[in-house]
Formats: C-alpha cells, sequence, structure tokens
C-alpha cells in the first residue's frame, strides 16, 4: 500500500461548526416557497451540494421549478447566519500536524459557496495551512459526487491520500473516488450512518484524529 501523501479535509461540519446553521437556512428557504421539509431531515442532507440538496429533499418537480430561486434563498437566510458561526476546536493544531509534522499535502475540499469557505478560513487562519482549498465552482457536481475529491488529489499532484469529513456525503464521495475516509461526529451524523457509508473510523472531532495520524498513514 501507498503511503498517503495528501490530506483532503472537507470543511462544512469538519472544520467549522455550520451544519445545524446551513439546516435552518435551508427551512427558511423551502418553507419561503411554499415546501415544508422537517429539519432533522434537512439536517441529514447537510455536506450535500445544493444542486444535490434541493432534489434530494424537495423532489425533482421541484427542483425544476423552484431549485434556483432556493439555493438564492438559502444563501440570503445563511449569509444573515454567518456571524454565529465559529471554528470547531484543535482544527489548527489539527491541520499543522498533518502539514509540519507529517509533510503532507493538505487540501480543503468543501461543497460549499466560495464566499462562505473565504469566510470560514479568516476564522482559523485556513490559508497558510492549506496547499489548496477547492469549492463548487471548482467541479460540475458536488458531493457525494466524488469529483471534488478526485480534483483535489489532482491538484495537489498526490499519489495516494484519505479524507476526512463529517457526513455520509463526504464518505460516500471518498469511497467513489477510491480513497480512505475518515469520520468525525461534528456533523451530528451518528457512528453508524458514518461506518456503513464506508468510513474505516469515526472520531469525535479533528483534534482527536491528531494522535491517530500516524496509525492513519501507515493504512
Amino acid at each position: 500500500m501507498t503511503t498517503p501523501d495528501t490530506a483532503v479535509i472537507d470543511v462544512d461540519g469538519t472544520l467549522v461548526d455550520t451544519n445545524y446553521h446551513h439546516a435552518l437556512a435551508w427551512s427558511r428557504a423551502l418553507h419561503g416557497l411554499g415546501r415544508t421539509v422537517p429539519v432533522h431531515r434537512l439536517h441529514r442532507a447537510v455536506g450535500m451540494g445544493g444542486d444535490q440538496l434541493v432534489p434530494a429533499v424537495a423532489g425533482d418537480e421541484f427542483e425544476a421549478e423552484h431549485g434556483d430561486a432556493a439555493r438564492a434563498a438559502w444563501k440570503e437566510e445563511f449569509d444573515a447566519l454567518l456571524p454565529e458561526i465559529r471554528p470547531l476546536p484543535g482544527v489548527r493544531e489539527f491541520l499543522t500536524d498533518l502539514t509540519e509534522g507529517y509533510g503532507l499535502t493538505v487540501v480543503l475540499a468543501s461543497s460549499g459557496a466560495p464566499e462562505h469557505v473565504d469566510a470560514y478560513l479568516d476564522l482559523f487562519g485556513g490559508r497558510e495551512l492549506a496547499a489548496h482549498c477547492l469549492t463548487r465552482e471548482d467541479v460540475r457536481r458536488t458531493k457525494p459526487d466524488p469529483e471534488l475529491i478526485r480534483v483535489a488529489l489532482a491538484r495537489a499532484a498526490g499519489s495516494a491520500g484519505f479524507v476526512v469529513g463529517d457526513s455520509v456525503w463526504d464518505i460516500r464521495a471518498a469511497a467513489a473516488a477510491g480513497h480512505p475516509a475518515y469520520a468525525v461526529r461534528t456533523g451530528g451524523y451518528g457512528d453508524a450512518e458514518l461506518l456503513d457509508a464506508g468510513a474505516r473510523e469515526v472520531f469525535d472531532a479533528p483534534a482527536d484524529l491528531r494522535p491517530a495520524i500516524p496509525r492513519i498513514l501507515r493504512g
């Protein structure tokens, strides 16, 4: 087995505490367009890009008629919540361990909007800790499609990588791209869901991966 040289890290729900804010913003956006979706269902769809989420929770017909309006309304609702977003504890130390401690190339890979990801990076100094940062603008299809993971590895010119994410969509995207994935509980998904999706291990938070990095690199 080739030792990983690249770590592809999700952002929303993995490095910053956003998933419940996203669920609330989607709830408000869809309700404003006449479609009420239970928040627990919306939460379980967070981690998909908006292009995938709307048809998944509201159906293809709603997507065809209102998809763009729903995404615009979600952005407006989520923008209002941005001042409440906080980085998760220990993310700088985790990323620093990957880069300085183990010499890995770190690529942040998010299905989110570029302007939101930029705001997150400001919260924890992410630009100086990652070699590359990809968003939905870098791909045609977002997670759970594997394109974002594949583009991340190509951008890093890596020969082997692993993925860290908080949602089943991160884990499924990694599996479809052929890379091992490790999950964190910070997005609100249960261990069984994450393991069933293909996660090799589940950790409480990114900081808890730090002592496990040598084992992850050994495969």
